[in-house]
């Protein structure tokens, strides 16, 4: 595998980054090439952030870019991509992203200490106008695979109840955006997304073969 197999990562809602050290080192030693994107989740808007992803990648001046996103992570990718589709070619996992909205986010944002707390970015690509609807231009021209985690532990349990399969924080159903490439549930919270050996081992097969392992 040469350099030009890079993959940016990039963090959920809350998170500095540090919490995907271990899926970037063992992608590491399958022979990636790794990269963190670290973005303010919640006092900067969706296409602030999203431009701030397309300015990193641009800057690393690679002909081949995959992107790795949790959670939040993924819809900041998705947008990056939809708003500069002249971005290097690669593949984009999601893991346990709120595509089509979350039922969570959505009862949390109804107080106002609670839209303090998920800020701007959130609001504007899963509650407003989730990716559902307005990334259908990057799964079309792009492979896009999403994981889904079905273990239900979480702090999403904590503000709403839902009402099939989960991961704790996002229903399975919020991941499954028409068009992807591939889609696959694990049985892991969401948290797990991005410590378990399981799904980097998935995010490997997707990568390397535009879906995952069965």
């Amino acid at each position: 595998m040469t350099n030009r197999e890079t993959i940016i990562f990039v963090h959920g809602i809350w998170m500095p980054g540090a919490e995907m050290t271990l899926l970037r080192r063992r992608m590491a030693r399958l022979g990636y090439r790794t990269l963190q994107f670290s973005y303010p989740s919640v006092r900067r808007s969706l296409d602030g952030n999203a431009l701030e992803l397309q300015r990193f990648i641009t800057s690393q001046h690679l002909e081949q870019a995959h992107v790795v996103g949790h959670s939040l992570g993924g819809i900041v990718s998705l947008r990056a991509f939809a708003i500069s589709p002249w971005l290097p070619p690669g593949r984009i996992v999601c893991l346990g992203s709120p595509l089509c909205g979350s039922i969570a986010a959505t009862r949390l944002d109804r107080f106002r200490l609670g839209r303090r707390i998920l800020g701007m970015t959130i609001h504007e690509g899963v509650m407003r106008v989730p990716a559902a609807q307005w990334a259908r231009g990057v799964v079309s021209d792009r492979d896009v695979g999403v994981v889904a985690g079905t273990t239900p532990l979480g702090l999403g349990r904590i503000v709403t109840r839902f009402a099939g399969p989960n991961d704790g924080t996002v229903a399975l159903s919020e991941t499954q955006i028409p068009g992807a490439a591939d889609h696959i549930a694990v049985p892991v919270n969401h948290t797990a997304l991005v410590t378990s050996m399981l799904v980097a081992k998935q995010v490997d097969a997707f990568l390397r073969q535009g879906q995952f392992r069965r």
